[in-house]
């Protein structure tokens, strides 16, 4: 049987770049596809941080409830959005190859990047991301900073950049990049530990859409479905959902597995890390091993604290 494939998809610029590029390469491939592109609750409330929402997949969430209800066939997600426990009938079927994983500090004049960091480091500064993770790392480096909360799509953040007395905003590269908003006036945050799968796009369908499910399979990236599934199976283990200021980064090089990942406490002034490798053939279970060294040197305690201050 041969059937137009529904890709449901958020309406924000990027989510529609990311899920055209699902339906040009299935078109490629010779399948009839479709977008539905529907409103998430996430995009809908901007005036709370992610965190007090109350749930994790605020972005998937409609997604997953259209999918089920037979409104669209698959759906396309940026991966670091999705909850490392999909719902019941639904099933990872592709990641695409990953793009940049890497965190970027935009700001808002092309500047002197020396004299930009010699301020960062003796002054006190603002900078604005909506994030746990990246407000930890970020006050672990620089306590003297204040960090303040930013929400919306990647446009509308970019424009409160401009119209607000910050020194800059943190971004993902990727999302920049893929739809051609990268400005110059951007440093690459190098020592910053992204958040598990970020820069990875993931397909999702109904694990009883066999059609559908042998569609998108054509798309997966071995080597990126090898490493998102370590970064997510770290933070799943530490159960961090989209509460926590958990970094993971996960890369092959040649046979092995380099893995490094974090807790911080959301002041910024505890981390406690891991750094481990494995032959890449013996990856399964390996995000969950790094997990449990962290918590056994002190993340269980940690990461009760940060639910307590969450609550």
């Amino acid at each position: 049987m041969k059937k137009t494939i529904r890709i449901g998809t958020r309406d924000s610029e990027l989510a529609l770049w990311q899920a055209n590029t699902v339906k040009s390469k299935l078109e490629n491939l010779g399948y009839t596809t479709q977008l539905v592109p529907v409103k998430s609750e996430g995009d809908l409330i901007l005036d709370k941080p992610l965190y007090e929402m109350g749930i994790t997949g605020i972005f998937t969430k409609t997604l997953d409830v259209a999918m089920i209800m037979g409104t669209v066939d698959i759906a396309v997600h940026s991966m670091k959005d999705v909850p490392t426990l999909l719902p019941n009938g639904i099933v990872q079927t592709a990641v695409l190859e990953r793009a940049s994983s890497e965190d970027i500090l935009v700001t808002k004049d092309v500047i002197d990047f020396e004299k930009y960091f010699n301020k960062l480091s003796a002054s006190p500064c603002t900078i604005a991301t909506g994030s746990l993770r990246r407000q930890a790392q970020w006050l672990h480096r620089y306590p003297n900073h204040k960090v303040v909360d930013l929400r919306g799509n990647v446009n509308t953040r970019l424009q409160k950049l401009k119209d607000n007395n910050w020194e800059g905003a943190i971004f993902a590269k990727a999302g920049l990049q893929r739809i051609n908003l990268l400005p110059e006036n951007h440093i690459d945050l190098s020592w910053m530990l992204p958040a598990p799968a970020q820069g990875a796009m993931v397909v999702v369908a109904l694990e009883n859409d066999e059609f559908s499910k042998e569609a998108t399979s054509k798309l997966n990236h071995a080597a990126s479905e090898i490493c998102t599934h370590i970064e997510r199976e770290f933070l799943r283990t530490l159960e961090g959902g989209c509460t926590a200021p958990i970094g993971a980064s996960a890369e092959i090089i040649g046979d092995e597995i380099l893995f490094k990942g974090c807790l911080f406490s959301l002041d910024g002034q505890t981390k406690i890390e891991v750094e481990k490798k494995v032959l890449t053939s013996k990856y399964k279970g390996f995000g969950k091993d790094c997990a449990t060294f962290i918590l056994n040197n002190g993340a269980a305690e940690l990461m009760l604290s940060i639910k307590n201050q969450l609550k």
